[in-house]
C-alpha cells in the first residue's frame, strides 16, 4: 500500500512539473509577443510620420531618410484610407479572391476593430489619412507557436503515458502467464500422486468414510491447477447457468468457513445464462468471499446477490467487515496492494483480469463504509 501511494505521488509530481513547464513557456512567449507587438506599434508610428513628411514635403526637404523608412517596411500589412474611407494604398497584403476592393475594405474594418489605426494629419485643413495595420506574419506565428508547442507537448505526454501503461500491462501479462503456468506445472505432479494414492486407499478400505472427503479435496486441487492453467492462456467461455455457479461457491465457502461466518446467496429460481469460464469465475467469487472473511476477522455476514437488467447481470458480494477508504476504491485492484500482514496482494488484481479480460465485464467497489462493510459488484453481459 505504501509503495502504491509513493508511486502515485511521484506520478502526480511529474504531471504537475510538466504542467508548470508548459505554463511557464506560455507566459514567457506571451511576454515576448507583447514586447514585439509594442515594437511594431512604434515602427508603424515612425512609418506614419515618414509618410506624413513625404506627403507634406517641399523642394527643400531631404527625403532620403524618409524613403528609407517607408521602403523598409516589408513585413507589416498596411492599408491607407483617405478622409472619405476609400482605399488610398496598401502594402504587404496578399489578396484572396477576385474582389480586391471588398477584400481590402473587410481587412481594414478588422484592423479598425483591433484598434490598429493611426491618423495621419495633412497640412491642408480637414484632410487626413488613416493608416490601418495588422500584426506581421512573424508575430502571428510567434503568438500561435506556444499553443502549438503546448498542444504537441500534451500529445507527446499522453502518447508516452499510454506507451508506458501498455508496456507495464504487457509486462504484468507476461508475469501472470509465467506464474500461472509454472504453478499449474508444479501442482500437476503431486496431484497425480494424490489421485493414485486415494484410488489405492479406496480399494484397500472401501468402507472408510474419510476417503471420499479426501477425493473431494484432491478434485479441488485439480480444479485449482486447472484455473491456473486457464489464467496462463485465453480460456474459452461457454453459456452456463450463473445461478448454479454462485450456489456452488456459496456452498463451498459456507462449508469451509467457521460457524461465526454466515454466507447467504440470493439468485433467481430460473436459470440465467451467461458466457463464462466457470472455474475462473467461481475463483473470483471465492476470492472476494475469502477477502471478506479476512476483513471481518472471521466473524460476520457475507451476502451474494444477483440482479438482472435488460442485457446485463450484476453480482454483488457484500460483507460486514472493516470497509475501504473511498480514495482506495481503484487501488485495491493494483498488483501488490494489500492491507494484510501476509499475502502478495495479487488476488483482486487477478480477479480484475479474469472479469475484464476474459469475461469482458467489469468489477469494482460499489459501496464501502469504514467500520460497516464493503460491496463489490461484478457486471457481466447476458
Amino acid at each position: 500500500m505504501e509503495w502504491i501511494n509513493r508511486t502515485r505521488t511521484i506520478k502526480v509530481i511529474l504531471v504537475i512539473i510538466a504542467i508548470m513547464l508548459g505554463v511557464i513557456s506560455l507566459v514567457f512567449s506571451n511576454y515576448l509577443v507583447r514586447d514585439l507587438s509594442r515594437e511594431e506599434n512604434i515602427r508603424m508610428e515612425i512609418w506614419t510620420e515618414a509618410m506624413r513628411t513625404f506627403n507634406n514635403a517641399d523642394e527643400n526637404t531631404d527625403l532620403s531618410l524618409v524613403l528609407t523608412v517607408i521602403k523598409g517596411n516589408n513585413t507589416i500589412p498596411i492599408i491607407v484610407l483617405d478622409d472619405k474611407g476609400g482605399i488610398e494604398s496598401y502594402s504587404n497584403i496578399r489578396i484572396h479572391g477576385t474582389d480586391t476592393l471588398g477584400f481590402l475594405m473587410r481587412k481594414a474594418a478588422a484592423m479598425r476593430d483591433a484598434d490598429h489605426i493611426i491618423r495621419m494629419d495633412m497640412n491642408e485643413p480637414g484632410r487626413y489619412f488613416d493608416v490601418c495595420y495588422d500584426d506581421s506574419l512573424m508575430l502571428k506565428r510567434l503568438a500561435a507557436y506556444p499553443y502549438i508547442q503546448f498542444g504537441a507537448f500534451i500529445i507527446f505526454l499522453l502518447v508516452a503515458l499510454f506507451a508506458l501503461l501498455s508496456m507495464k500491462r504487457s509486462e504484468q501479462n507476461r508475469v501472470w502467464v509465467g506464474l500461472s503456468k509454472e504453478t499449474a506445472h508444479q501442482l500437476g505432479t503431486p496431484i497425480s500422486s494424490l489421485m493414485a494414492w486415494t484410488e489405492i486407499l479406496q480399494t484397500t478400505y472401501p468402507d472408510d468414510t474419510l476417503i471420499p472427503e479426501m477425493n473431494k479435496d484432491v478434485r479441488r486441487l485439480e480444479m485449482i491447477a486447472e484455473r491456473f492453467s486457464k489464467i496462463g492462456s485465453l480460456p474459452e467461455t461457454t453459456p452456463e447457468n450463473l445461478c448454479e455457479a454462485l450456489l456452488r461457491v456459496t456452498d463451498y465457502i459456507d462449508r469451509r468457513s467457521s460457524e461465526h461466518v454466515t454466507v447467504k446467496c440470493y439468485v433467481p429460481e430460473r436459470p440465467v445464462a451467461v458466457r463464462m469460464c466457470s472455474p475462473l469465475f467461481e475463483w473470483v467469487i471465492e476470492n472476494l468471499c475469502k477477502n471478506a472473511i479476512d476483513a471481518m476477522n472471521g466473524e460476520g455476514d457475507i451476502t451474494i446477490r444477483m440482479t438482472e437488467a435488460e442485457d446485463r447481470v450484476y453480482v454483488d458480494v457484500t460483507d460486514t467487515g472493516k470497509g475501504i477508504q473511498k480514495g482506495l476504491f481503484k487501488s485495491v485492484f493494483s498488483p501488490g496492494f494489500t492491507t494484510k500482514k501476509r499475502g502478495w496482494g495479487l488476488g483482486l488484481s487477478l480477479a480484475k483480469r479474469i472479469i475484464e479480460s476474459y469475461h469482458k465485464g467489469r468489477i469494482y467497489v460499489k459501496h464501502s463504509e469504514l467500520g460497516k462493510g464493503t460491496t463489490f459488484c461484478i457486471e457481466l453481459k447476458k
